[in-house]
């Protein structure tokens, strides 16, 4: 039996419960490992595009948003943080970013900087108007002090 798993955006994983040897095995996981090979080069060369991108225009808010998403999406939350860190600094009132700074704080387990960052991302929706942002920040943050 074969068990399918689709984490981090597109990465594939497998989980084998029986033998490697069995006849589906042998078949399946050559196709998985040519899966993830293409999943891998896909992310890097979209990062690859996205670094040219920044390297043009460092201040370019979306372009340093994408990276922070397409580190986190690779699993490098320590270069994520640091990206939607520096997009924070060079362009606070940029509201979509608080929501998922917030997430990133969540998933490193740390409850008190994703709830400052979502308080921050509320004030700054109201300022702007956006209540698309505002409902879901107030989601987050409710749903996170309800599990702490």
């Amino acid at each position: 039996m074969v068990k399918f798993y689709i984490l981090n955006n597109n990465i594939l994983e497998v989980l084998f419960i029986r033998s490697y040897k069995s006849p589906f095995a042998t078949k399946i996981i050559p196709f998985i490992l040519k899966i993830k090979l293409r999943v891998k080069k896909m992310n890097t060369d979209r990062l690859n595009v996205l670094l040219d991108m920044y390297n043009q225009d460092p201040n370019d808010s979306f372009v340093i948003y994408a990276l922070a998403k397409e580190y986190e999406s690779c699993a490098d939350l320590e270069q994520s943080l640091s990206h939607f860190l520096l997009l924070q600094k060079n362009d606070p009132d940029y509201v979509g970013m608080y929501y998922h700074l917030g997430k990133l704080y969540e998933k490193l387990e740390k409850p008190k900087e994703a709830l400052e960052t979502y308080e921050t991302g509320l004030q700054i929706s109201k300022k702007l108007k956006d209540f698309h942002a505002l409902s879901e920040l107030n989601n987050a943050k409710v749903n996170l002090e309800m599990e702490l």
